[in-house]
């Protein structure tokens, strides 16, 4: 088996590995990114937040997000029966970008781990991680490709970017139990044919079963005059055959007003998809030799679309821990890495529980809202879950228990 050096191997080349990637060659690292799959490929979680976009231009990628052509997004709309509340994302409590894109994951993965290549990451597709060994000083990664050809990488450090492959929780049998219930999706792509005045195509749809508070739907308008649209319940109510989803689908969405008025009767593009199971949790998001990046330690929802945010944040405070680590200095990852990201984590937890018990619902749909909390609820809405001048952020848990509680009141 041959051997080569690099100063970071990265497993997976979606957002959080290519972002990483970037950020690494920008600052002199060489990097190796293995991923098993060929892209463009498919992937869910089409509507970023303008958190995301800091990121983005920091790692060099902004430009070529920008000319792509995605569609444009700048805010929330929520809707409930004949209830309904639109966030405009630019009205924040933070500062930073307050528009970003609803984007078609194939092409917009694909676009970020090219701008990495670009910058001189070595990225080989077809490429998987058979086992990663961090017990000598430097950890060793196991690769098999295509061919059958089997080889390892000697690195400094390893960045796990799998995803949902989740590659090192698995070989390194590091998960530990999710709070989250155990929930599902079942979701396809439309071709919507609406009219502009029809609907704010810039502002993803999040629609509540008017039955059931904790069921949900969400419609994102795509460029092209297309929409990804899907319903998420707790598994059960969504374990039907695979020949059946197309109908349960079919007939959630005819049940929900507004999906109905909009797409209702609209053509599926593509054979409805099912995710299940997907919420995820570690003891730690690091150790020695390794981080974690993303999903692949963490994932809570797709309710509030946080998980690229997440994921691009990720690498961006692993890498600034990794940079000063190979400059040789001391670094605790647990306290510049671990903590920092979970705290933004938590933050979207707060508000991802409260959803799902329908608080939050009552806050978003109260008719009489204060306009700068609404400023600070927005604010975390378009991502900003790590910045503690909110106070939405620094105490997500008493703040929004006592606003519920306001709301109830009155």
């Amino acid at each position: 088996m041959k051997h080569t050096a690099v100063d970071v191997v990265i497993i997976g080349a979606g957002p959080a590995g290519a972002v990483a990637a970037a950020l690494l060659r920008r600052a002199g690292r060489s990097v190796l990114v293995l991923e098993r799959q060929h892209f463009p490929r498919f992937s869910i979680g089409e509507s970023l937040l303008p958190q995301s976009m800091a990121y983005l231009e920091e790692a060099g990628m902004l430009q070529a997000v920008v000319e792509a052509g995605f569609q444009y997004k700048n805010g929330a709309h929520f809707v409930y029966r004949d209830q309904s509340s639109s966030f405009d994302f630019r009205d924040k409590h933070s500062a930073g970008w307050g528009t970003t894109y609803q984007v078609e994951r194939a092409v917009f993965d694909d676009i970020l781990i090219r701008c990495a290549a670009q910058q001189g990451a070595d990225v080989r597709f077809g490429h998987t991680v058979q086992a990663v060994h961090t017990e000598g000083a430097e950890p060793g990664v196991d690769v098999i490709d295509e061919s059958g050809h089997a080889y390892r990488i000697e690195a400094r450090f390893v960045f796990d970017a799998s995803g949902f492959g989740r590659v090192l929780p698995r070989l390194l049998n590091l998960e530990a139990p999710t709070r989250m219930p155990t929930r599902a999706a079942l979701f396809s792509h439309v071709y919507d044919g609406l009219p502009p005045a029809a609907s704010d195509r810039n502002k993803i749809c999040v629609a509540t079963h008017p039955e059931r508070r904790d069921v949900w739907f969400w419609m994102i308008p795509l460029a092209g005059g297309r929409s990804s649209v899907g319903c998420v319940a707790e598994s059960s109510f969504l374990d039907v055959p695979e020949s059946e989803r197309e109908a349960t689908l079919r007939a959630l969405i005819q049940k929900e007003p507004t999906l109905n008025r909009l797409i209702g009767d609209a053509p599926f593009m593509m054979p409805v998809r099912h995710i299940g199971g997907y919420s995820a949790n570690v003891e730690r998001l690091h150790g020695p030799g390794y981080a974690l990046l993303g999903n692949a330690g963490e994932f809570l929802d797709p309710v509030f679309s946080s998980g690229v945010t997440i994921a691009l944040r990720s690498a961006h405070l692993a890498v600034q821990t990794l940079n000063r680590q190979l400059d040789g200095e001391q670094v605790d990852w647990s306290a510049q890495y671990d903590v920092p990201l979970r705290k933004g984590i938590d933050t979207f937890r707060a508000f991802v529980e409260r959803w799902y018990t329908g608080e939050l619902q009552d806050i978003i749909f109260y008719p009489d809202q204060t306009p700068s909390i609404r400023r600070m609820i927005s604010a975390v809405l378009a991502g900003y879950a790590w910045d503690e001048s909110n106070p939405y952020v620094a105490d997500p848990v008493r703040r929004l228990n006592a606003l519920h509680e306001v709301c109830m009141q009155r």
